[in-house]
């Protein structure tokens, strides 16, 4: 997908030109409102939603520097919230991205939240009630957030199992925005303004899409997403001819089944039947 131009320092990036969305419902109006009281915000949703450009175009709109942290099994505190590094004969803390947009008015992205452990998501819990501080314990302070902070996560609910999701806990403190994959319509305009292809190819790319993610329940862990789409446009657009395309960015990163891909392949054969 395309981005907008941004600027780095120290960690918080400040988007110059506005990253392309497109609306699917009132999602702007629900984050804007949310904003205007600084309530922490979930985006929940599957994956090449939509979800992080929703939330660039929210920091290019606001004006405001955005900290995106990619969760993770290993990320511990000490990685969101800073540690002591040795440097020379000193020893010196180093703020963590959670603190640098705590004390910059920053907002903080967790993206993929569920994947970090708990004992680490647990850390955000004074950030996200009335409190809105956050404790360091090695600095021996509790560090009251800048007016302009906000704390945005996200998570994918298809990967949720016994044990790995977030607590209630965790999740009742935060604004919800369930996000999906747009419309036929919508979704064909995003194909055409993100990769320049011509509107019947992206139709018939987004057509195709539909009837594969039929086949979300024989198998395929994750369906055909909007991501995926934007990548087929994108070869398509360089020359790679459609079927190639479709099944380098859509169908071998979806399922290594030979019998799925088969599938799949039938499905967008049917809607490329030249082969071009």
């Amino acid at each position: 997908m395309s981005e907008g131009k941004s600027g780095q320092s120290g960690g918080l990036r400040l988007l110059l030109e506005e990253p392309f969305y497109q609306p699917v419902g009132n999602e702007l109006g629900v984050f804007m409102a949310a904003w205007s009281k600084r309530l922490p915000v979930m985006l929940k949703g599957p994956t090449g939603c939509g979800k992080t450009r929703f939330l660039e175009h929210m920091a290019w709109r606001l004006k405001r520097p955005l900290v995106t942290v990619a969760c993770h099994e290993d990320l511990t505190s000490s990685d969101l919230v800073g540690r002591y590094l040795i440097e020379g004969d000193e020893t010196v803390w180093q703020d963590g991205p959670l603190t640098k947009a705590v004390r910059e008015g920053a907002i903080c992205y967790l993206d993929e939240v569920v994947e970090a452990r708990t004992d680490t998501t647990v850390v955000i819990h004074p950030l996200t009630d009335h409190r809105r501080h956050l404790p360091i314990e090695k600095l021996g302070i509790e560090l009251t957030a800048h007016p302009d902070f906000m704390l945005v996560i996200s998570y994918n609910p298809g990967y949720q199992t016994v044990l790995k999701d977030l607590k209630p806990s965790t999740k009742q403190r935060f604004v919800g925005l369930n996000f999906g994959y747009p419309p036929a319509e919508l979704e064909t305009r995003i194909i055409v303004r993100e990769t320049g292809l011509d509107e019947a190819r992206a139709q018939a790319l987004v057509a195709a899409a539909g009837k594969a993610r039929n086949l979300k329940d024989q198998g395929l862990q994750e369906v055909t997403s909007t991501r995926a789409l934007v990548y087929a446009g994108n070869l398509m657009g360089s020359g790679l001819n459609a079927l190639e395309s479709c099944e380098v960015a859509i169908v071998n990163p979806q399922t290594d089944d030979p019998e799925l891909a088969e599938a799949l392949m039938e499905i967008f054969r049917a809607f490329f039947p030249e082969k071009g």
